[in-house]
């Protein structure tokens, strides 16, 4: 029986109704992919930071309460040899005869006191609010003179005042020094700062500061920092969490809040406000710098804005060489010692970079460390871009 071959005619794919309808569809998904990824790319320019949050605690005070600072001047005793030299510090001298005579011994007039274990020293302590008496303080010893050492030495009742005269404290104990040193044939070794110490709980408070805390139906918050925002997110808190018309923003820097009068009741208002969350704007762009360490800091605010920048260094270097003249043969001349300098000058090339514009604090960064120059360079190439407007920010020299 003979075989019947039939033939199919080929499938053209392009042609196909099914074809058409995937591709399509792939076509439109692949658009859709590529404006997604360009959404996602320019978000970070156009989608507003998130706000930061914090407690009212961490970006104000209240008016009155804050600490106090006392000082008083005295005398360490019982150091090895190391306290002031006398004939010039006359001041230690005179402070012990006082001393001397409060506790009835009277010494001789002209008595020449070479002492070296007394050494004089300044006092400082921060008296914290609503400090009680009978209540402990630390305290910062400070040598006044030319002592080596407050090592083992023993400070005597000081008395510790503010800046009105009266005393508050009185401060005494032994010191801790936190350094070490030794000295020999005029070889010295020295760990740390020796003429500094630390007493804890070397004051006893005497007399308590009043405060305006518990007067009038007000109390008054002061911001850290003066800003509009804050000081209106901070009275939108307290209004929300205790009712309209309790706290009202006065300026950048002071809230005023409606209080209670009973004493307990204030207390736990306070402790209710202070632990309320505030959305915080943005800080304002601002770069820092610090001439004296060469230090830089910029927050996240700081943006860049296209530029070029040529930076360069320049270098001399001077050598000096001692050379010696000697005298001809029976001229009766001397030998004569001369100097002879040589004077370099180099001066590396500087490549103009160009600076991309930066909108975030990494791509700020990034751009100027393409520079390889160093914090001190910085310093004056923040300045040369803030004064050529594509430094986008507030300088400040501390």
């Amino acid at each position: 029986m003979a075989m019947t071959t039939h033939h199919f005619p080929a499938l053209d794919s392009s042609a196909h109704p099914l074809h058409d309808r995937s591709r399509r569809a792939a076509d439109q998904l692949l658009r859709l992919a590529l404006w997604l990824t360009a959404a996602v790319a320019s978000a970070a320019l156009w989608w507003p930071q998130p706000a930061v949050a914090a407690r009212i605690k961490e970006v104000a005070a209240v008016q009155g309460v804050r600490h106090n600072a006392l000082t008083g001047y005295g005398l360490v005793v019982g150091l090895d040899g190391t306290g002031d030299q006398t004939t010039q510090t006359p001041f230690t001298t005179q402070s012990l005869n006082a001393m001397l005579q409060q506790m009835g011994v009277t010494v001789p007039p002209g008595t020449s006191m070479q002492l070296k274990n007394v050494a004089a020293v300044l006092v400082t302590a921060q008296l914290p609010p609503f400090a009680q008496p009978g209540q402990t303080l630390d305290i910062n010893v400070s040598s006044l003179g030319n002592a080596k050492s407050l090592r083992g030495g023993t400070l005597i009742a000081t008395p510790l005042k503010g800046a009105d005269g009266r005393i508050y404290a009185m401060a005494q104990g032994n010191l801790i020094v936190g350094g070490a040193g030794a000295s020999a044939g005029g070889s010295k070794v020295q760990i740390n700062h020796l003429s500094a110490g630390r007493i804890p709980d070397g004051a006893t408070v005497e007399v308590a500061v009043a405060t305006p805390l518990l007067t009038g139906d007000t109390i008054q918050l002061d911001l850290h920092a003066s800003d509009f925002a804050t000081a209106r997110a901070v009275a939108g808190a307290i209004n929300a969490a205790k009712g309209d018309g309790t706290a009202a923003a006065r300026d950048g820097r002071v809230v005023a809040v409606r209080a209670p009068t009973d004493p307990n009741a204030r207390v736990a208002f306070l402790a209710d406000i202070e632990n309320l969350d505030v959305e915080l704007a943005r800080p304002a762009a601002r770069v820092v710098l610090n001439a004296r360490t060469g230090s830089v800091v910029l927050n996240d605010a700081v943006t860049l804005g296209p530029c070029a920048v040529a930076h360069g260094s320049l270098s001399v270097t001077i050598n000096s060489t001692p050379q010696v003249s000697q005298p001809g043969p029976l001229s009766q001349g001397q030998t004569v010692v001369t100097e002879k300098a040589d004077i370099a000058i180099t001066q590396q090339p500087g490549a103009l970079v160009q600076m991309p514009a930066g909108a975030k604090l990494a791509d700020v960064v990034k751009a100027l460390n393409a520079l390889g120059a160093t914090p001190q360079d910085l310093l004056a190439i923040l300045q040369a871009m803030r004064a050529a407007g594509a430094l986008r920010a507030e300088i400040e020299v501390i």
